[in-house]
């Protein structure tokens, strides 16, 4: 049974590369992939999730059968009237006091901080006889201080953040070194041709006016002050733990108080929701609905060709909060069938496709364009403060620099203390106002918090 969950293991790593691959050339022409991209990651992608149930049946049916070989066992010592303890090779204790002894916690640090492989197999060694022996009591004053407690520090509980789903969707570079603002030239108005009323006279001339936009580098930072002894005995590598959560805080950071809330000031890009002069879709229903006049469908259909109408491009993508897809998914017609259903079923006359159950990211479409869910999308808009923003847009227009993220620890000027000062920062700039017209914001009364 282990050799086949091996396997399997591997076969799934060796998909997860070819996958990786496959991303890696649209990644770095920051660009949407092809059809037939699309096609192989969704196929790959279903591949990965078939070998991840696989691999979990498999686990549990391994576990049950050493459950029922032990329960097997203890019937066999029964009935020859015997006690499983008498079926049982006795070892010599792995932990004990005195010369010679070995230490729990010392173990425990070796194995879980050092890799120690020695270490691993005498706690799963005492683990097993202490499973066998224990009769007395695990309670305090009747053995129950000779057990020594189970952390599961492995599985410690991390703090949940949102990612950087807009974030990705941008157009993305590198922060150039040796400046504090990016400058992007841009034409104002442009040249004009007309008839030419006669031969040999004069043709049009317009000069073209132009003017520029700056992005402005700004730093996203944060540390955190630590002892020397938590580092040396925690049995985790917490300098590491630490690090980790800062750069999942400085992900969400990046999406939510620079890509879309932003607002020019304090260290922080002007995002897409803050922008003057994009446009603005007003979407006003005491009851909102998905379908019919002054749905949120048509409201999405509005902000799609007023972005071709001004843009002369189509939009690449839909951003909303999950609160708002998952009351697209709920809606459903006079007859009780869902608008928006799985992409599998091959629907027609639907206004909306599932493709995935994803928390973040990708999760469908809505008029031939994809929808994102992403939930930094503010949801205390409004005069209520409980209305969220729908952001139809032209990701291809907007541009976002982020330098190679820095993560350091740090001994100096707290030797005294015997501490330590791990930090982690970049430097971002984002511009989202070279095309105004690249950006629709649909918002009002309709998108207020919904009900189910």
């Amino acid at each position: 049974m282990s050799a086949l969950i091996t396997s399997l293991i591997e076969r799934r790593g060796q998909i997860k590369a070819d996958l990786d691959a496959l991303l890696a050339t649209p990644t770095a022409e920051a660009r949407d992939l092809t059809q037939a991209e699309a096609e192989t990651f969704n196929t790959t992608v279903a591949e990965i999730r078939g070998l991840d149930e696989r691999i979990d049946e498999l686990t549990e049916q391994a576990e049950r059968d050493r459950k029922a070989t032990e329960t097997a066992r203890k019937f066999a010592a029964a009935a020859e009237h015997r006690s499983p303890a008498d079926l049982r090779v006795v070892e010599p204790q792995v932990y004990r006091s005195g010369a010679g002894g070995t230490s729990y916690f010392k173990d425990l640090f070796l194995a879980t901080r050092k890799g120690d492989v020695g270490a691993a197999d005498r706690l799963r060694r005492n683990d097993r006889m202490a499973a066998e022996i224990r009769a007395v009591s695990t309670t305090n004053g009747q053995g129950g201080e000779f057990v020594p407690p189970v952390w599961l520090e492995e599985s410690f509980v991390r703090i949940v953040r949102p990612g950087r789903v807009t974030a990705n969707l941008c157009v993305k570079g590198e922060i150039p070194a040796g400046t504090d603002s990016l400058t992007i030239p841009k034409m104002v108005t442009g040249t004009v041709v007309a008839p030419q009323v006669a031969q040999n006279t004069g043709v049009q001339q317009t000069d073209i006016t132009t003017t520029s936009i700056a992005a402005s580098v700004n730093t996203v930072a944060g540390g955190q002050t630590i002892s020397m002894q938590l580092v040396e005995q925690s049995p985790l590598n917490i300098d590491d733990l630490i690090l980790e959560d800062l750069a999942n805080d400085y992900a969400q950071k990046l999406d939510a108080g620079q890509v879309l809330g932003g607002t020019g000031t304090g260290g922080t890009a002007m995002g897409l929701l803050n922008l003057a002069g994009t446009i603005p879709v007003t979407w006003t229903q005491a009851t909102p609905a998905l379908g019919g006049a002054g749905g949120l469908y048509s409201k999405v259909a509005n902000a799609i060709q007023l972005i071709t109408s001004t843009r002369f491009q189509t939009p690449t993508a839909i951003v909303m909060h999950p609160r708002r897809w998952w009351w697209a998914v709920s809606q459903s017609d006079a007859q009780g069938r869902p608008l928006v259903v799985p992409n599998a079923g091959h629907p027609i006359n639907n206004m909306g496709t599932l493709d995935s159950l994803d928390a973040e990211g990708p999760v469908g479409s809505m008029l031939a364009l994809p929808v994102y869910v992403d939930a930094n999308m503010p949801t205390n808009l409004g005069a209520g403060n409980n209305q969220d923003a729908i952001l139809v847009g032209r990701f291809r227009d907007f541009y976002l620099w982020e330098g190679d993220i820095r993560a350091e620890t740090f001994q100096q000027t707290y030797a005294q203390n015997l501490s330590l000062f791990v930090r982690l920062y970049n430097y971002v700039a984002f511009q989202g106002a070279r095309y105004l017209s690249a950006t629709a914001l649909i918002t009002g009364t309709g998108a207020v918090n919904p009900t189910f």
